[in-house]
């Protein structure tokens, strides 16, 4: 999948309400656009990342037909949103807060007022995707959620978090971590509004030894435009969720995780034995640039490159 591709199509509306022939434009799920002063998209494979956010005190509807696109889970990320929620005959009205859930099933014709401000960070997922993941959970199929509306889900608000984070900073995501966060995402709501007995979930299961190996190497050879997880899980006739947790399972890392800690030893290596600057450096060991591997270094290790390197020069020249 190329780096670009996975990036997807971004859309936003940071400033204000727009204006002009379009205005009354509704998007994928059924918003008119020029109410959102907030509107991301991200395409990535089997999901559809989403941030909509609407400042305005004000009241719109929400229709969208039946199809066969498959699920979406919403969560707010504020209070004080109202929603009513119109089936058949009959309407319900519901308030959410944060961390509150919705979760709608694209088979279902949908309408829905929706009164006042919001702030939602939402994930679709394909229905091969849904049904992949209980099968390898569960041994079983799966054809909706039982949940119940504005339920409250602290691990969703805590991924939307970070979801909301990503989709703000795209330019820095990693495309390891962005499907990490489908698959964790679509694997909670699997689990847990799934309604599969525990009992059933699959063991756990270690990569083989050739598979960790030949995972590790796609890992190290990846760069924008080569191997997806798709790919890399493929080639060790794996899912791609089923992969990661192998994966996890046997080095203790998620493969965004593993690949960091890969690039930061690589980095330690070039500042310790060269006089490389730093940005040559950040784009060697894969980083996007100087200020993406700063970042990431000083996370990591505790310090600034730079610092890093004087560190160690200074204790060299202490011996």
């Amino acid at each position: 999948m190329q780096h670009d591709d996975q990036r997807g199509r971004i859309m936003s509306n940071l400033n204000g309400i727009s204006t002009g022939p379009s205005a009354r434009k509704k998007d994928s799920l059924g918003c008119f656009s020029n109410q959102l002063h907030k509107d991301l998209e991200l395409e990535a494979g089997d999901f559809t990342f989403y941030r909509k956010c609407r400042r305005e005190e004000i009241t719109s509807e929400v229709v969208t037909p039946a199809s066969d696109r498959g699920f979406l889970i919403g969560v707010s990320l504020t209070n004080g949103h109202r929603r009513r929620i119109m089936r058949g005959g009959r309407s319900v009205m519901h308030d959410f807060e944060k961390d509150s859930i919705y979760v709608r099933n694209f088979e279902e014709d949908y309408r829905a007022d929706l009164h006042g401000l919001f702030d939602f960070v939402l994930v679709e997922f394909s229905q091969a995707f849904i049904a992949n993941i209980a099968y390898e959970q569960h041994g079983t199929t799966l054809s909706g959620f039982s949940t119940r509306r504005c339920e409250k889900d602290v691990i969703f608000g805590y991924l939307a978090q970070v979801l909301a984070f990503t989709l703000d900073r795209q330019h820095d995501a990693s495309p390891l971590l962005i499907e990490q966060l489908g698959v964790t995402i679509g694997t909670h709501l699997v689990e847990r509004y799934g309604g599969a007995p525990t009992q059933s979930v699959s063991p756990r299961r270690r990569l083989s030894s050739l598979h960790e190996a030949r995972a590790k190497d796609m890992l190290l050879a990846k760069t924008p435009g080569s191997n997806s997880l798709d790919e890399i899980a493929s080639s060790c006739n794996l899912s791609r969720s089923y992969f990661i947790r192998a994966f996890r399972e046997t080095t203790r890392r998620t493969p965004h995780q593993w690949v960091l800690e890969q690039r930061i030893e690589r980095a330690r290596h070039l500042l310790r034995t060269s006089d490389s600057p730093l940005s040559e450096i950040a784009v060697a060991c894969g980083f996007a640039d100087q200020s993406h591997f700063t970042r990431t270094f000083s996370r990591l290790v505790g310090t600034s490159p730079g610092n890093w390197r004087r560190q160690g020069r200074g204790n060299q020249a202490v011996r």
